[in-house]
């Protein structure tokens, strides 16, 4: 039934400013459209990201949003230089090296939006 049906991602925000300044500033979106409740939503890759005020916030503690990249090392590159701070772990069976985990039939990357959230970058291997 729904598998036609254009998605939007929610994320909730408790700072739409600051939340906006790290999404179109560091990570490219074009300036969102604002909504009359508030909400800013960004296209994305053929979907639709949206960002919602919600002052008590809320945050994920498991992967909410991933990207998927063509070649993750230049999109790690070039998202640090934007100010993007990457996440590094060092676990037995998962770490990370240059801020990039070996997922076997992926490569995948994560950091936090200012709310919290984890974002992830992702390149599928062939």
């Amino acid at each position: 039934m729904l598998v036609n049906a254009p998605v939007t991602t929610m994320l909730p925000v408790k700072d739409m400013a600051r939340a906006r300044a790290f999404y179109e500033g560091c990570l490219g979106f074009a300036s969102g459209k604002a909504k009359p409740d508030g909400k800013v939503e960004y296209p994305v890759g053929g979907t639709t990201l949206a960002l919602f005020p919600k002052p008590e916030g809320t945050k994920a503690e498991h992967t909410a949003v991933s990207f998927r990249v063509d070649d993750i090392s230049t999109s790690v590159s070039d998202m640090e230089r934007a100010g993007v701070v990457f996440e590094d772990y060092d676990m037995p069976g998962f770490q990370t090296v240059h801020h990039i985990a070996d997922m076997g039939t992926e490569l995948a990357a994560w950091f936090k939006d200012t709310e919290g959230n984890f974002l992830c970058l992702h390149e599928d291997r062939a």
